[in-house]
């Protein structure tokens, strides 16, 4: 598995490229924008994205990423405000570790965006879900409004399937998270609150996804 590493820091950098290698990654660096969108190729799995880059805000770079690819974006950054979080999340990031963290829950983390991208079962094609002027094809893995198809980050897709699969049933947080990120740990409860937001924001629907206070929440309209 080949990590991007997008590092300005170079001992931070070497670090990390030697921890990941005895982890047994393959690695690829770059210290600026320019050169991790020059370093971005198909044999890329994952990038570990710093925001405090010289020629380019972390979190632009994050979206530039995104738009070429769905490879899994872990943000590793010294910025702990709950806004950083926010904006890097609905910029296409799939999880965010703060300055300074353990390298073995880095690990940790790599391994669980990757299971999820790389082994989340295909659903039948024949499945799709269509509620009150919504479609949701599991199948293309596309959200269509009104007949308008939505952009969504993989991460938020996966949400909306979680909860369309259950239509007018109220999901509880744990079972999203486990099926959405494939860990029961509940640190991952802000970040499922912060991609709703970015879905009702993205769809113009308010009322898609229902929050159920305390439970969970449903997919709304059905």
């Amino acid at each position: 598995m080949t990590v991007l590493i997008v590092e300005d820091d170079d001992r931070l950098m070497d670090a990390l490229r030697a921890f990941l290698r005895r982890a047994g990654y393959d690695t690829v660096s770059a210290a600026d924008a320019a050169q991790a969108l020059d370093a971005l190729g198909s044999d890329t799995e994952v990038v570990l994205l710093d925001l405090g880059l010289p020629d380019m805000d972390g979190v632009e770079l994050c979206r530039l990423i995104r738009q070429r690819t769905g490879v899994p974006i872990i943000i590793a950054t010294a910025r702990s405000h709950v806004q950083e979080r926010i904006r890097g999340l609905r910029a296409g990031a799939d999880d965010f570790v703060v300055k300074p963290y353990n390298v073995l829950e880095l690990v940790a983390r790599i391994e669980a965006v990757t299971r999820r991208w790389r082994s989340a079962p295909e659903p039948a094609a024949e499945q799709v879900i269509d509620v009150a002027g919504v479609r949701v094809d599991l199948a293309g893995r596309q959200l269509l409004i009104e007949g308008e198809p939505v952009e969504l980050t993989r991460t938020e897709f996966d949400i909306v399937a979680a909860l369309a699969r259950y239509p007018g049933v109220v999901v509880p947080r744990e079972r999203i998270i486990r099926e959405v990120w494939q860990t029961d740990w509940h640190g991952f409860s802000r970040s499922l609150e912060v991609h709703v937001g970015s879905i009702r924001r993205k769809t113009g629907r308010t009322d898609l996804i229902e929050t159920v206070r305390g439970v969970g929440y449903r997919f709304a309209g059905s």
